[in-house]
């Protein structure tokens, strides 16, 4: 599966604690629903940084424009 995120796609983020997970729901009306147990929540993290850092790197250090 392939999501495209953009800065104004709602992402809505709940505890599961009952269960040691969270949930993040993306998008409105039929939101796709990523699941992810706590002890993966820091390499969900270390790849969202590793991806942003690719993507300054390739981009010269801007964020496209931004």
């Amino acid at each position: 599966m392939r999501l495209h995120l953009t800065a104004n796609l709602p992402i809505r983020v709940e505890p599961l604690v009952f269960a040691g997970r969270v949930e993040f729901r993306l998008g409105n009306a039929f939101p796709a629903v990523l699941v992810v147990d706590a002890e993966a929540l820091p390499r969900l993290a270390e790849a969202i940084a590793e991806g942003q850092a690719a993507l300054d790197a390739a981009l010269g250090g801007t964020r496209g424009g931004q």
